[in-house]
Formats: C-alpha cells, sequence, structure tokens
C-alpha cells in the first residue's frame, strides 16, 4: 500500500541473483574477448594451409560473440508480475469492460472442426460477467468441406441460416460475407439448460474473392476487428488460435487487473500470456514447448517494456489495435456498466446485414487497415510487426505467466511441422528487420534499447545459419587433413576456449532445468537447436534475400497442422523421431549429419593405422570434440537414415542423395587440398 492508501491491482517484482549473473556474463564475454584475440594474432600466413578458413572461423566466432550479446537483453533484467484478482472485484464489481474474443481458424483438415468448437467453448466459460462477454469466429472452409463431402449441410446446421447460405458456393475462395448472430447476449431469453445467461456468439466468414488478396490470418483478423465494433464493440480484445484453448477460467480478470489499474494501467496497450501445449512428452523430443522463451526471455523483455506480440493468448484495447497513439493525458477509461437488460436499437437481421459490409473485399480500399490500423500486412508474422508498432507508438505491454496456464494448445509433432513452422517464424523475423518497421532503425528512440536488442535477437534467426553451418561442415573436414584450427591443449589460448563453451552450456542446461525440463530434454532441445539452424533457417534466410532481389514471390502464410496419422502419435508419444515426410530440409540435415560421420570415422582410421591417437589429443582436441558432438547429436537421424524399418524412417530416395553428396563432398575436399 502506497502513502496515499492506494492498492495497486498488480505488482511487479524484479528475479533474484540479478548481480551474480551479470558477473557470470562479464566473465563469458572476457573470454569471448580472448577467443578473438586469439584468431586475429594467429591467422596464418599468406601460402599457409588454412588461411581462408581460419578467416571464416574469425567471422563466424564474431558473429556468434555478437549474437550472444543481444541474448543477454533477454536475461539481464527479467520481472515476473502479480495480480490481485480480490481487489479488482471488490473495487469495480460487475462494472468491468465489455470483452470480444475472436477465435480464427482457416483448414479443417490441419485444424479440426471439433477443435475449433472445444476452443469456442471453453473461453464461453470465462468467469465473467456473460454480457459484457462476445465471441466471434473466423471459420469459413470446414462448412465448405461438408458441403463438398455430404452434397449437403448436416442436420445439425440447418436451423442456422448463416451455414445454409453455404449451399449457394462451390469454392472457398469466391464468396459473400457470410455472418451470423447465433447467440444474442443481450437477450434475456438466450439462457442454457441451467437458466445461465449466455454470451454473445457470432460467425464470421469474410468476403473471398479470387482477385483480392485476403492477407491470411491479419486479414481475419482485422474484419473481426471492425465487425465486432458493430456489434459489441467491447474495449478488450482477445484473440486466440482455434487450438488454444482456455484452461483458466479467470484469465480475464487477470488481465484486467493490468488493465484498470489506476497508476499503470493507462500505460498498457496489451497483456501477453505464453504458449503452453498439452500435448508435449517428457522430454520434449522436438523443443515445441518454447520452454526458455516462455519462462526466461519474455520475463527478460517484460523488464525494458514488454514482450512481443505472438499472435495468441493476447489481450488488447480495442484503441490500440485501430492505431491509438499513447498519450500521457490518457486516463483509465475502463469503468463502465452495461444493464443486462439493455436491448439493441436494431433487429438482429437489420445488424447482420450492416455488419457483412465491415468483412467484405474491398472494404479496406483506400484505407489506412493493414497499415496504421489493425494488424500489418505482408509480413508472415504479422503478430510481431503490429505488436512492434504498438510499442512504438509510445504504448507498454505486460507478460503475464501465471501459475496455472491460461492457454493451452496442440504442439507441432513431427520434425517437418516444427521446421517448417520455424522457417515462417525466422522468414518472417528476418522481413522485419529489412523493413521500414526494423527494430534496428525505425524502434531507435521509439522503444527502450533493451527491448530493441530483444526485437534483434529474433529478428536475426535467420542469419544464424550462416556461422552454425560454417561450423557444423568445415572444421570437421579440416580433421581429415589433420590441419588444426584451435589452439593446442598445452597452449594457454584453450583455455578461453574451454572455459566459454563450458560455462555457456553448463548454464543453458540449469536454465533448461530451472524452466521446468529435463537433462535428456535439453539434450533434445539442443539437438533441434542445430536442425533448426542448419535447414529452416537457411531456407528462411535464402527466401528472404530472394524476396528482397525480387528473385521470390511473398511468402505463404503456412499453417502448422493440429493433427497427424495415429502411428506417426504413436511414434512421437514413444519420442521416436519422425523422418518419413519428404523435405529439402531433411537432405540438408542428413548431409551435414554424415560429412560429419564420415569425418570421424575418416580421422579414428587414420589414428588407429598411424598409431597418431596422442598426437591428435595434444594438437586437435577441440576439433575432435566438435566433431564428436555433432554425431552424437545427430544419432536419431542415422538411426532413420540405416536402422529403422518403419515408416518413420528417412525416405529412400533423401539417404542415397544425402550419402551420395555426403561422401563426395569428403572426397572432393580430400583432393582439392591434395
Amino acid at each position: 500500500m502506497g502513502n496515499d492508501g492506494y492498492l495497486p491491482l498488480f505488482e511487479t517484482k524484479r528475479a533474484k541473483g540479478r548481480t551474480l549473473y551479470r558477473v557470470f556474463a562479464g566473465s563469458i564475454f572476457v573470454g569471448i574477448c580472448l577467443i578473438w584475440s586469439y584468431r586475429v594474432s594467429h591467422v596464418p600466413r599468406h601460402g599457409e594451409d588454412g588461411r581462408l578458413v581460419w578467416i571464416g572461423l574469425l567471422a563466424a566466432e564474431l558473429w556468434f560473440g555478437f549474437y550472444w550479446f543481444l541474448t543477454q537483453a533477454h536475461r539481464w533484467n527479467l520481472v515476473y508480475r502479480q495480480t490481485f484478482k480480490d481487489r479488482l472485484s471488490h473495487r469495480y464489481g460487475n462494472e468491468l469492460p465489455g470483452v470480444d474474443i475472436f477465435v480464427c481458424t482457416a483448414d479443417p483438415v490441419i485444424e479440426p472442426p471439433m477443435m475449433v468448437i472445444n476452443t469456442v467453448l471453453s473461453v464461453m466459460a470465462y468467469d465473467y460477467p456473460p454480457e459484457k462477454l462476445s465471441k466471434l469466429y473466423e471459420d469459413m472452409k470446414n462448412q465448405v468441406e461438408n458441403v463438398a463431402k455430404l452434397g449437403r449441410l448436416p442436420e445439425v446446421h440447418l436451423r442456422h441460416k448463416g451455414f445454409s447460405e453455404w449451399d449457394s458456393y462451390s469454392s472457398r475462395h469466391d464468396h459473400d460475407t457470410i455472418l451470423q448472430i447465433l447467440i444474442d447476449g443481450k437477450d434475456p431469453n438466450e439462457k442454457d439448460s441451467e437458466g445461465c445467461v449466455l454470451p454473445t456468439l457470432v460467425y464470421v466468414a469474410r468476403e473471398k474473392r479470387p482477385q483480392y488478396f485476403h492477407n491470411f490470418k491479419a486479414g481475419a483478423m482485422n474484419a473481426l476487428v471492425r465487425v465486432s465494433s458493430a456489434i459489441s464493440n467491447g474495449q478488450i480484445v482477445l484473440n486466440v488460435d482455434c487450438d488454444m484453448y482456455s484452461n483458466n477460467s479467470l484469465a480475464v480478470r487477470d488481465a484486467l487487473c493490468f488493465f484498470m489499474d489506476e497508476k499503470k494501467g493507462h500505460e498498457i496497450a496489451y497483456v501477453q500470456f505464453p504458449q503452453n501445449f498439452d500435448n508435449i512428452t517428457k522430454n520434449e523430443l522436438y523443443s515445441s514447448s518454447l520452454r526458455v522463451i516462455s519462462q526466461v526471455e519474455f520475463h527478460g523483455l517484460d523488464g525494458y517494456g514488454g514482450p512481443l506480440y505472438v499472435g495468441t493468448g493476447c489481450f488488447h484495447r480495442r484503441d490500440t489495435l485501430c492505431g491509438r497513439k499513447f498519450s500521457r493525458e490518457i486516463h483509465n477509461e475502463f469503468k463502465i456498466d452495461i444493464p443486462k437488460d439493455r436491448e439493441r436499437e436494431e433487429t438482429i437481421a437489420v445488424l447482420e446485414e450492416k455488419s457483412k459490409v465491415l468483412a467484405s473485399c474491398t472494404y479496406e480500399n483506400n484505407t489506412a487497415w493493414g497499415k496504421e490500423m489493425g494488424l500489418k500486412y505482408g509480413c508472415p508474422v504479422e503478430d510481431v510487426i503490429t505488436g512492434l508498432s504498438i510499442q512504438c507508438r509510445g504504448w507498454k505491454s505486460v507478460y503475464y505467466n501465471p501459475e496455472r496456464k491460461a492457454f493451452l494448445g496442440v504442439a507441432p509433432t513431427t520434425l517437418a511441422q516444427i521446421l517448417v513452422q520455424h522457417k515462417r517464424w525466422s522468414e518472417g523475423d528476418f522481413q522485419i528487420l529489412l523493413s521500414k518497421y526494423s527494430p534496428a532503425w525505425f524502434a531507435n528512440g521509439k522503444i527502450s534499447l533493451g527491448l530493441q536488442l530483444g526485437y534483434c535477437c529474433y529478428c536475426l534467426w535467420a542469419t544464424n545459419c550462416l556461422a552454425v553451418l560454417y561450423y557444423s561442415i568445415v572444421p570437421s573436414l579440416y580433421l581429415l587433413r589433420g590441419i588444426p584450427l584451435f589452439p593446442e591443449l598445452s597452449s594457454p589460448w584453450f583455455l578461453p576456449f574451454a572455459y566459454v563453451v563450458i560455462s555457456k552450456y553448463m548454464y543453458s542446461l540449469a536454465e533448461y532445468l530451472w524452466s521446468g525440463g529435463t537433462v535428456l530434454g535439453w539434450w533434445n532441445d539442443q539437438r533441434i537447436w542445430l536442425y533448426k539452424r542448419t535447414s529452416s533457417y537457411l531456407l528462411g534466410f535464402i527466401d528472404t534475400i530472394a524476396k528482397s532481389l525480387g528473385l521470390h514471390s511473398d511468402s505463404a502464410f503456412v499453417i502448422t497442422a493440429k493433427v497427424s496419422k495415429q502411428e506417426v502419435y504413436r511414434r512421437y508419444v514413444k519420442e521416436i523421431m519422425e523422418f518419413g515426410d519428404s523435405s529439402a530440409m531433411f537432405t540438408a540435415l542428413a548431409t551435414i549429419a554424415l560429412i560429419n560421420l564420415v569425418c570421424l570415422i575418416g580421422l579414428m582410421k587414420k589414428a588407429i593405422l598411424n598409431e597418431g591417437i596422442p598426437i591428435i589429443y595434444e594438437t586437435m582436441l577441440l576439433q575432435f570434440v566438435l566433431c564428436a558432438i555433432l554425431v552424437l547429436i545427430n544419432w536419431p537421424l542415422y538411426q532413420g537414415l540405416f536402422f529403422r524399418k518403419d515408416n518413420g524412417k528417412m525416405p529412400k530416395y533423401i539417404a542415397i542423395k544425402s550419402i551420395v553428396l555426403a561422401v563426395s563432398s569428403c572426397t572432393c575436399f580430400t583432393l582439392f587440398l591434395t
């Protein structure tokens, strides 16, 4: 309690041990500087073996050091939030703002309709006055599929005229706006079987025409913002993906504790909850939980002004989504009261017809929608760029990670799914870096330096591919020729390399375990870290550069599958990695893994035949350890290539192609040096 008797609706606590961590990080930085000094002072002379590769290693290590510096923005100033919902209830009672909830979906094959309905039902069960809640879900394609497969609409839909309108259309890409208020929350007769008042529920399928680009999820969200403004106009907007069901009925009240705080609430544009998943295996085979991001990194960003907007599980002020700039003159405007028996000024039919116009293809022509209003267009990660633009208008955001998870979703269950998902994320983030909205220059002076560095860390995901790819291949190839690229064991320069590597990975393990993971889960996380940087990020980097040069069209919005075949899912539960899909990324992963295996076998053969094991131990220990770890971490991939007989093994043509590429690379490299 303050001196004026004010009781805040939330409190912020800084993480303990910050000083100790900063001392530790400082020692790591000293070690990194010593590694750079070694590389610069020991460059081979002209004509000596390894000069060019040495310079390449210097460039890679400069990048690793620079990127490590960026990641400190996520760990330098962690904060944690605590809400006081009892104070909110005591202070405001039911005088709470209206909340509109958006549930977006697009494809019934990878986003099953039953999943969508379960999500809608979960958010309808919030502990909140029902007359203040409105749910709008943008759900189109599943209705088209039902019409196409059955030749008619299922019986359960016949009593809803909005669904029956699909009979007039044969294509999901060419239809009028279909909109129906399924439940009118302002009608006192709308009650469930137990006599409880129901919230408003609206079905929307925005107009689509082949000649108009529909802007994927961003276009759907903007249409829902406009439609909801005419029907319910809640001052708070929550959007969730169709698989991200509510797991905490008090989440709305948690969010309102931030928005309605009298002293700090007026600064907050959105409250972001973490993405959590209910189908994660014990050891997180594909590292799908984003554990360190949700438990550490976003808390660090929150200490500098707020986290990214991640596209789901986020409560927004409606006016900030519509482009309002922050001003110190803004005061808390949420204390409102809507009587339960309030009637609409117009009939439902009239309201539906008027609202349809707001979801038409041409409504946004010559407007600021997609630019200064709503979610921004033209980027595969429309959520991140939208959140950044909101923060650059002076607003802050809040990250709230309650003990009981607010939302639970479905994580990818195959390696191909996780790689495709991260290709889209890394490609979209890299596009932001190269765009006019880049956090490197657009956000300069508009947000804190720590938050700016935090954004840059994610926007540079794709560029990590170059240094990691170089380090994953070149040192191993040079083992075949016996050319050392790292200091000898007896050299004092060995110490900074050993200290940085051991300290960095020991801290990474401790951080992962502190976040609730397991040792094997951390090892799987390191494997996926490598796979993403040598496949997903590589393709994302290439596609973004090609697009920037005009050699590639706009990136497609790829939806991550939410379901998998039973056989595939059984292997996932058993934590057996899935390679059964055909993917160019699998070819890259298999080739790199086989190059390291060939190099390690070649080195061991040479050492045994020539009795050179002590020499290798003394002169090339770090190089050998790097190659050996790369082989060890790729063990599931070798199983998929050579040992497995199930349908999850690596496709034969990818295995053959990878073997040919790996053997050819090693052979050509050896002959070229000879």
